[in-house]
């Protein structure tokens, strides 16, 4: 079974436990005011309740639609619940203003309710943005606007390039397919998809455009409103980081570029280009891979790296597996990219992929898996306290991504260790370079935006400067990609700005931990699991005290990227091995 079973949350939209659920909003919504009436640490126990209980509602049926939608982008009632959905949530907006407002007015120190303590970080959080908050007409009139603004945008943009045929030879491929020949061994298969896919976008450039415009225009002014600095600003609050850590990330990846790089020329140059490596040959496999990884068997050799590292993260994966949690294989009308959702009032995780049988696709399955795990690590928490920030988000997957790489190494032969190496180097890239641009080109966009409306030209314009800047002379500028912006679906998320940095963030947060488990490995995992199931009621600097890390120190970004130097010149060294072999 290749798709999803999602009857755990629901069987149909028809579903009597779909209908109730939606009906029970708006009443257990009825039931704030009363909670109000006393300034009472009972009454505040019973908002937090009735938030968990909301909560847990709205969860299901948003990722029930959501999932649905992934799937099956032309589904009619699935989009049709989610503006109803909307529509409830933007009309209970001014109760949760209310209680807001209620639990700022709390001496939440001197509380003695062991619930109210242990909820104690999220309603501290709530306190201090309150000076974020607008009044309970506007954040009303706004959380309905975006239904018809930023949301109906995202919605056209997923739906136009969930519809985009590319032709290749006369023949019309689904763009996630075409973006799966990238990594092809076939020169002319890569090549072709590039140029086809560039061809494909033009008709559709515009209306695109005007979709990102739309939303990041709207950002910028309920940002201002609100009273942040900026979108970034707002992004680095929500992401519970400091600006000093955030500033020190891109600082020490800005420095470290040029070595990064090197491995760009270093394929560049084995595969006979002069001038950068080409976008088109960015997944170009520098020898061939003479394994094919069905899903079957990726995934298999996935859940056997994980039960080297604990007993708990091996079971996760098989359970996930076993209960068709993941929808596998790219279809039409199914959105683009990989992604976990975690299902926390279930304690459960659901992973989409548009998986193609390389090395690099498993690689994919251990770093969604490591999304679910850290879902199944926040097990024990109210679902008030799972909600952790973007760039943690990031970590327990790329660490996993890690352990799968790591492992593969030791038993490959000398050809598969290029090709595991060349994955995880191409990774890194991604992290550092590619991340990189994104954050340049958002910043960027940002700006031009405050002028008025982007076109399609202007924003590949900006694209291609990002890329240039970020990328160097590690790629060949005249086969760059001014469409990236088009098909990421970051970019048109209005509530999560800058959602590029914490790839990066999360990425080399992992290595580090993962050097940290080289070290001491005997209780690592137990410390591993505790650190993850604080990462919802803890700033990100403290979590990382946890395990003894100061974010804000470079040396230990370093330490990380110094990792992927490492392999840089093993890959050099196999590479040149190889080419005498």
């Amino acid at each position: 079974m290749n798709e999803w079973n999602l009857d755990a949350l629901y069987t149909s939209f028809q579903d009597k436990n779909f209908q109730e659920d939606l009906n029970t909003l708006k009443d257990l919504n009825k039931n704030y005011p009363t909670y109000r009436s006393e300034k009472t640490e009972a009454s505040l126990h019973k908002i937090i309740e009735t938030k968990i209980e909301i909560e847990k509602r709205i969860e299901r049926l948003h990722f029930f639609i959501q999932l649905s939608l992934s799937a099956h982008t032309d589904d009619a009632e699935a989009t049709r619940y989610l503006d109803q959905l909307n529509n409830i949530t933007a009309s209970m907006i001014g109760e949760d203003i209310k209680n807001n407002a209620y639990i700022a007015e709390f001496d939440l120190d001197s509380c003695q309710d062991p619930f109210i303590k242990e909820h104690a970080y999220i309603l501290h959080e709530i306190k201090n943005k309150q000076k974020y908050v607008l009044d309970e007409k506007e954040e009303s009139i706004i959380a309905h606007m975006k239904n018809t603004g930023s949301y109906a945008w995202m919605k056209h943009k997923d739906m136009v390039v969930s519809s985009i045929k590319v032709n290749i030879d006369g023949y019309d491929y689904p763009l996630t397919k075409v973006l799966n020949m990238a990594h092809s061994p076939d020169k002319q298969t890569r090549m072709k998809a590039y140029f086809a896919e560039l061809d494909a976008y033009k008709p559709y450039e515009e209306t695109i455009a005007t979709c990102l415009s739309g939303i990041k225009g709207e950002v910028l002014y309920t940002s201002k409103l609100r009273g942040y600095e900026s979108p970034l600003e707002e992004s680095c609050i929500k992401s519970r980081l400091k600006m000093e850590t955030l500033n020190t990330l891109l600082s020490v990846m800005k420095k470290n570029m040029p070595e990064i790089r090197e491995y760009l020329k270093i394929k560049a140059d084995y595969l006979g280009y002069q001038n950068g490596l080409p976008w088109f040959e960015l997944y170009a496999p520098v020898v061939e891979d003479d394994e094919e990884y069905s899903f079957e068997k990726g995934s298999q050799f996935v859940i056997d790296q994980f039960y080297t590292f604990s007993k708990h993260l091996g079971d996760f994966a098989t359970h996930a597996i076993k209960n068709h949690w993941a929808d596998v294989y790219p279809r039409e009308n199914k959105v683009s990219g990989a992604f976990c959702e975690n299902i926390r009032s279930l304690k459960q995780s659901r992973f989409l992929f548009n998986y193609g049988n390389h090395f690099s696709d498993v690689i994919t399955v251990a770093h969604e898996f490591g999304h679910g795990f850290h879902g199944r690590c926040l097990g024990d928490q109210t679902i008030l306290n799972t909600h952790y920030p973007m760039p943690i988000g990031e970590t327990a997957s790329n660490f996993c991504e890690t352990i799968v790489g790591k492992g593969a190494l030791k038993s490959a032969t000398p050809t598969q260790k290029i090709v595991i190496l060349e994955n995880t180097l191409s990774n890194a890239t991604q992290v550092i370079c590619d991340i990189y641009s994104r954050f340049l080109f958002e910043s960027r966009f940002f700006e031009a935006r405050k002028q008025g409306p982007v076109s399609a030209k202007e924003t590949k314009k900006i694209m291609l400067q990002a890329q240039i800047e970020a990328y160097g002379d590690g790629l060949d500028h005249n086969y760059l990609h001014p469409y990236m912006w088009t098909w990421k679906p970051h970019y048109y998320d209005s509530d999560y700005s800058f959602y590029n940095y914490p790839y990066a963030f999360g990425s080399l947060l992992a290595k580090g931990l993962y050097a940290l488990y080289q070290k001491k490995p005997e209780h690592f995992p137990e410390d591993y699991e505790t650190f993850l199931s604080v990462t919802g009621k803890m700033d990100l600097e403290d979590i990382a005290k946890t395990l003894d890390i100061d974010l804000t120190d470079e040396s230990f970004w370093q330490s990380s990227i110094d990792i992927i130097k490492e392999d840089i010149n093993t890959f050099k060294t196999l590479l040149e091995e190889y080419k005498h072999d």
